[in-house]
């Protein structure tokens, strides 16, 4: 299995970037997906998710109406539309994937087997 992260970059404040999780070795449509982000400091955060139950997206309140997570099964890809980007959203960015059993969207990261090496996120003021 592998998650494979890229698209981050140094953008200003209100500016906007894509990032994109290409994924390998697994099913796509039978595995948990979730964007997480973990800022110097503090705890890795959970951003957003796609259940493998039913297909259904959903967003942390944090980044909700600024973020937008989707989907590609034709390319087993996993994208991350971020607008209006603020300096507290710099940080390292992950995707991640669960090993088939969950079903629903965890947010907490002891429940995912897979992880990227992560994309870096700055944002400046």
């Amino acid at each position: 299995v592998q998650l494979v992260e890229s698209g981050g970059g140094l953008v200003q404040a209100g500016g906007s970037l894509r990032l994109s999780c290409a994924t390998s070795g697994f099913r796509f449509r039978t595995n948990v997906i979730s964007w997480f982000r973990q800022a110097p400091g503090k705890e890795r955060e959970w951003i957003s998710c796609v259940s493998s139950s039913d297909g259904s997206i959903s967003h942390s309140s944090t980044i909700k109406g600024r973020f937008t997570m989707s989907t590609d099964h034709a390319k087993n890809t996993v994208w991350l539309q971020m607008n209006s980007l603020k300096p507290e959203d710099t940080a390292i960015y992950y995707c991640a994937a669960d090993d088939g059993r969950i079903g629903t969207c965890p947010k907490t990261r002891r429940y995912y087997d897979f992880w990227g090496q992560g994309t870096q996120v700055t944002v400046s003021s």
